[in-house]
């Protein structure tokens, strides 16, 4: 994973507390934005599809 990004929901008064993602055709990758250096987590792609449009769906109810 080479090419890192930070939510668009991420502004410069968020104090950099959110997660940034890198993806590729197969995972995805999230790391904590205030310790890029550590450990990050790797999920299939479909796994993290299903896990944000949960969110969607939740965030709307």
């Amino acid at each position: 994973m080479d090419k890192w990004r930070k939510s668009s929901y991420s502004g410069p008064d968020d104090g950099n507390e959110c997660v940034e993602i890198a993806t590729t055709p197969t995972h995805v990758a999230v790391r904590d934005t205030k310790a890029p250096a550590r450990a990050t987590l790797t999920f299939p792609a479909e796994s993290f599809t299903a896990f944000l449009d949960a969110l969607k769906r939740f965030h709307r109810s």
